[in-house]
């Protein structure tokens, strides 16, 4: 995988250069170098890094705790994992309530 340019970054994984420059103020990633522009370059593990810090956003982990998980064990990765699972779980089941109450709101309409 060849180095992309934080341009290339930012398209690649959908992110803004604000988030990427985010990711580095808490030290989650770094440019590997910077080209003959003076462009910032990121390589293969910054690239997979970034790839990453975005799956755990996703599911709903801040940066902090992202910056938290990066020094965990994969068992204790796993453990917060099935934690936010539980909480999404929770999170679903009052938006289904949520969504039951509205529809029951509008047949009354």
């Amino acid at each position: 995988m060849a180095e992309l340019t934080l341009k290339e970054l930012c398209s690649k994984y959908d992110v803004t250069r604000r988030a990427v420059q985010g990711y580095e103020n808490y030290g989650l990633v770094q440019p590997s170098s910077k080209n003959k522009y003076g462009h910032l370059l990121y390589d293969e593990a910054a690239q997979k890094q970034v790839a990453r810090i975005r799956l755990f956003q996703d599911f709903g982990f801040s940066l902090k705790e992202i910056q938290k998980l990066q020094n965990m064990s994969e068992k204790k990765i796993k453990a917060k994992l099935e934690e936010k699972s539980i909480l999404l779980e929770k999170k679903k089941e009052e938006l289904l309530d949520t969504l039951d109450e509205i529809h029951d709101y509008i047949n009354r309409l």
